[in-house]
């Protein structure tokens, strides 16, 4: 295998910094259960999905209109053996230009198929990235995991 880890890409006809913009405003495509700055570099945020899901990103690279990398510095996964299998993975969102679209590639460094989240964790991406975030670039609406209540 290439690349073992979970690797995902959006093609779009929006320009580079509405796409970098977007990507940036995690709370409209990823959960709206979000606490944190979440577009600057050395910033730091949470997220929660429901009692099952806490992480905290730092963003460690913030390149305006080409890459941002968040480094997942605390996490815990209730329902995993290990639940803080996320700890020290990084999630890298690269933003490219070719032939007047806009291309955005997702790698999750450390999601890899030898981690016990492999094959949840890729089915949640799955529909953030590929569906939510894709939503939110094409239709100007994501469908991030709806605020907690209480």
């Amino acid at each position: 295998m290439e690349n073992p880890n979970y690797t995902s890409s959006i093609k779009t006809n929006l320009d580079l910094a509405t796409c970098f913009q977007r990507t940036n405003q995690v709370q409209n495509w990823w959960t709206e259960n979000l606490e944190g700055k979440t577009s600057d570099l050395g910033a730091e945020f949470s997220v929660r999905f429901a009692d099952v899901h806490y992480s905290k990103q730092r963003i460690v690279e913030f390149v305006p209109n080409s890459k941002v990398v968040w480094l997942v510095i605390n996490s815990n996964l209730n329902w995993l053996q290990k639940k803080e299998e996320w700890t020290g993975t990084k999630v890298c969102f690269e933003f490219s230009a070719k032939d007047k679209h806009s291309i955005i590639n997702i790698t999750h460094i450390g999601l890899s198929p030898e981690v016990e989240c492999y094959e949840n964790c890729i089915k949640g991406w799955d529909y953030f990235i590929g569906q939510s975030l894709k939503k939110l670039l094409t239709e100007g609406k994501g469908a991030p995991d709806k605020k907690l209540i209480g």
